[in-house]
């Protein structure tokens, strides 16, 4: 089994949580226009609402990849508005993927419309 999922934060190529995708398979990069992200810190959430298109990198991944996305994003299946991220299949150029959705307030984040979130350094 084959999942498709959509990442725009630490789980990108080059940052920290990346190790989590490897081994999975790198289909290209697209913009969501369905998406904005807030700058949380450390990493970045996103909420769906309309932006000017927020990078984004695609992957498939198998069965226990997804299962480790989960736990690190916090997503209760039972009860995903309880976990820290939901999930949410959206449209992209290599067809539908999940995006995590952040679930907690993001009031005093900093708002990012476009492009790609950066660490801080």
């Amino acid at each position: 089994m084959h999942v498709t999922v959509a990442v725009y934060g630490t789980l990108k190529r080059g940052f920290n949580n990346y190790f989590l995708l490897e081994c999975a398979q790198f289909l290209g990069v697209d913009k969501l226009h369905a998406i904005t992200l807030y700058d949380l810190g450390p990493y970045p959430g996103a909420r769906e609402e309309p932006s000017q298109g927020i990078d984004v990198e695609v992957f498939a991944v198998n069965a226990e990849q997804f299962e480790l996305l989960d736990q690190l994003e916090g997503y209760f299946e039972n009860a995903p508005e309880k976990g820290l991220y939901n999930r949410k299949l959206l449209s992209t150029r290599y067809g539908s993927a999940w995006v995590y959705l952040y679930n907690p307030t993001v009031e005093g984040f900093r708002k990012i419309s476009s492009g790609p979130w950066l660490a801080a350094e």
